[in-house]
């Protein structure tokens, strides 16, 4: 269990790097991901309990990203008009606030060095977008990774990737990529696009959570690393 629970504090940081950031101004509505593992080596028990989905809230400056996992639910709520954000975690019937902003942010991602960004002339069609190609090199924990990306330039400017260090030079919406935590690839790929318009009330912190940091969580629940 204390494995388990040290291996959802990875995808945790990864997550805050890879998603709490802008908005993107020319998109409102919701994306839908799905998650995948590609060639990892997880038991079946742990497999089961890994997430399958994210979903992303975008208005305005404000940016919801919702991922639930067998152990409990995590919200992350960033306005990149300030540059701060909270991530919600329910987590072993506990419920946790953990402040962040744009260097707690970076710190998630200082794993990630030498980034190259090669775009390639193909195209392929995404849940009804056109989408470019990007090959992403990069060290990450000191070993070379080359990841695909495809995005659109149908939904936005690509201010989403503002703070990802392995994406920020993309101008485009991700809609199909990887990320690596620990030696796990992690992939994301678009299954709906919603154009709608969102309430305020969805950036809102509800009642009830404790404020933590991210140290203290893992020390909690992970043992430190």
């Amino acid at each position: 269990m204390k494995s388990i629970i040290k291996l959802y504090m990875l995808i945790f940081v990864s997550f805050i790097s890879l998603n709490s950031f802008a908005g993107d101004k020319d998109f409102q509505g919701v994306i839908v991901y799905n998650i995948t593992y590609p060639e990892s080596n997880l038991d079946a028990q742990t497999m089961a309990m890994m997430p399958t989905t994210m979903k992303m809230t975008v208005k305005g400056t404000m940016n919801k990203v919702e991922i639930s996992m067998a152990m409990g639910t995590t919200i992350m709520i960033f306005d990149a008009a300030t540059d701060k954000g909270t991530t919600l975690m329910q987590m072993m019937g506990q419920k946790f606030a953990i402040p962040m902003d744009k260097e707690s942010i970076e710190e998630g991602a200082k794993n990630i060095d030498s980034v190259n960004v090669q775009f390639i002339d193909e195209t392929k069609d995404i849940v009804g977008y056109s989408c470019k190609k990007a090959v992403v090199s990069s060290i990450i924990d000191g070993k070379k990774y080359e990841l695909i990306a495809w995005f659109t330039e149908e939904l936005g400017d690509g201010s989403t990737n503002a703070l990802d260090p392995l994406y920020e030079d993309i101008k485009g919406v991700l809609m199909e990529f990887s990320t690596i935590e620990s030696g796990m690839t992690m992939k994301m790929e678009v299954v709906k696009v919603e154009k709608k318009k969102v309430s305020e009330k969805e950036f809102e912190i509800p009642e009830g959570y404790k404020e933590i940091t991210t140290d203290q969580l893992q020390n909690m629940f992970g043992g430190g690393y």
